[in-house]
């Protein structure tokens, strides 16, 4: 009987051993692959973002400044034109008309007072004789001042002519690109009265973000920019296209984001503070130019202005696509040494770079988090860590 009984407490121990060897075997098989990233630590450029929008350098509308029918159109739309060249033409033949009505005019008067000149230095001649009275030649002397008047009013009317004869060609006021036509060729425009606008030049090289900040942020501008705002050569500062995001406080290359990603990456110079706030808002209009070498930007289009106004030494940063959000906050999952993930709170601060997150507290140098799979991990696992950038 006591064979018996220490032949089975043998057996059950031996079982024991055998299910516990195999249980850690299995945990340690089956631990899931999971991606890891390590923290980064780096000093980052913390920026306010404000939406704004974009108006060209330049922007001036091509005028009629006559009544007429439109009878050519050269250039097509959205084309680049330089300053003079032709972009319509309208119905000549009455301001021709008025010219040449105007400089006839002209000629009559300057006859008028050539024969008025002599006629008074004949009557002059004859008073010394007595043959005329000194009356007759005050009046020759003032129809020869009548006549020089004339030809002052006919010399203006003809400028008047000629000018409004030109006005039928109408030209680029600027270089840069012309907008689609308002009118189409044979519609009549009376430009007379008012000037009417046949298409507008936007001047595109150089490209302003307008918008507005909060009083709060003018002090950082006012100490870096200056008491007015203007940058003494904008050309000098500005950048056009940049693969990096400005790691110091500069406000010459402020960064700039749309709402659909560009080929490019623009920045741009501080240029402007408006001279007074906006009591009813708290705000203050700013602007920034950015250079637009590639003609990727248009007026009107909505921009998000990236604003430095401090830097942050030593910051954690984490992919923003890993942090998860509970109704106790922000959190993300840790592989501790033990290669066991565990969950830690954490608090975030500024997006970086459009995808990393500034964590300021919870996370440490060296820590390592789960990029991705959240969701198929839990606190205390035990897993299997892939490392990546």
């Amino acid at each position: 009987m006591k064979s018996y009984i220490l032949l089975s407490v043998a057996g059950c121990a031996l079982i024991f051993s055998s299910c516990s060897h195999k249980t850690d075997k299995t945990e340690e098989t089956e631990a899931p692959v999971i991606d890891v990233a390590a923290v980064k630590v780096e000093d980052v450029q913390l920026v306010s973002t404000y939406p704004g929008y974009l108006t060209a350098d330049k922007a001036v509308d091509a005028v009629a400044r006559v009544n007429g029918q439109i009878v050519s159109m050269n250039y097509e739309s959205g084309q680049m034109v330089n300053e003079g060249d032709i972009l319509f033409t309208i119905e000549s033949s009455k301001y021709r008309d008025l010219a040449s009505q105007a400089k006839a005019s002209l000629q009559t008067a300057i006859s008028e007072r050539d024969y008025a000149r002599s006629h008074y230095e004949a009557v002059k001649k004859a008073l010394a004789s007595e043959a005329v009275s000194k009356m007759e030649v005050e009046q020759a002397e003032s129809a020869l001042e009548q006549a020089e008047s004339s030809i002052m009013s006919a010399r203006a009317a003809l400028e008047t002519a000629n000018r409004n004869l030109s006005y039928c060609v109408v030209r680029a006021p600027i270089s840069g690109q012309a907008a689609k036509n308002v009118y189409s060729v044979g519609a009549y425009v009376s430009g007379e009265g008012s000037p009417v606008t046949l298409t507008t030049v936007y001047k595109n090289d150089i490209m302003t973000a307008n918008f507005a900040i909060e009083d709060a942020r003018y002090l950082e501008l006012l100490q870096r920019v200056g008491v007015t705002g203007q940058s003494e050569s904008v050309d000098r500062t500005l950048t056009s296209s940049r693969e990096d995001v400005v790691d110091s406080l500069d406000f010459n290359n402020v960064p700039l984001t749309f709402s659909e990603k560009l080929p490019h990456v623009y920045t741009g110079a501080v240029t402007y503070l408006s001279p007074a706030l906006n009591r009813s808002t708290g705000t203050m209009d700013v602007q920034v130019k950015v250079k637009n070498p590639y003609n990727e930007l248009r007026a009107g289009m909505y921009v998000d202005v990236h604003l430095p106004y401090g830097m942050a030494k030593n910051a954690i940063l984490v992919r923003d696509a890993s942090i998860g959000t509970n109704q106790l906050g922000k959190y993300l999952y840790v592989v501790n040494d033990s290669d066991r993930v565990v969950y830690t709170p954490i608090t975030v601060g500024d997006l970086y770079q459009d995808t990393l997150r500034i964590v300021t507290s919870g996370l440490k140098e060296g820590d390592r988090y789960v990029t991705k799979a959240m969701l198929k991990v839990r606190d205390g696992e035990k897993v299997t860590p892939r490392a990546i950038e």
